[in-house]
């Protein structure tokens, strides 16, 4: 994690119902317009970052109760469903597709590749 992006959008980053999610998924929004506006592709990144992130995490739990996939032994658990959580996650989804369908995004993303590797 990179400071000081991961401060400032790690207190956002929620994702326990539908409701909290959107609230979530637009702080960070405004974040990546934020940066985007001051031209700082990294902290575009981050916020790309903690939405993927975000949908992951909320896909674990919505998979798995308390999100453990695997038992105390290293078995995998038998795999749910929570429908609250996997609304959350598609929230989630949408706004990170958004963030990496970005034209400017794309364009920053490839001349850092290019300059960084």
């Amino acid at each position: 994690m990179v400071e000081p992006y991961k401060s400032e959008i790690l207190p956002h980053w929620r994702f326990r119902t539908p409701a909290i999610a959107r609230a979530s998924a637009g702080a960070i929004m405004k974040l990546f317009r934020r940066y985007q506006r001051a031209g700082d592709f990294v902290g575009m990144d981050m916020a790309r970052k903690f939405l993927q992130m975000g949908y992951t995490r909320a896909r674990r739990y919505a998979n798995y109760a308390g999100g453990r996939k695997y038992d105390a032994a290293g078995h995998v658990r038998s795999r749910g469903n929570d429908a609250t959580k996997a609304a959350a996650a598609r929230v989630l989804y949408k706004r990170w597709r958004e963030v990496a369908a970005d034209p400017d995004y794309q364009r920053r993303r490839r001349e850092h590749v290019a300059r960084y590797g």
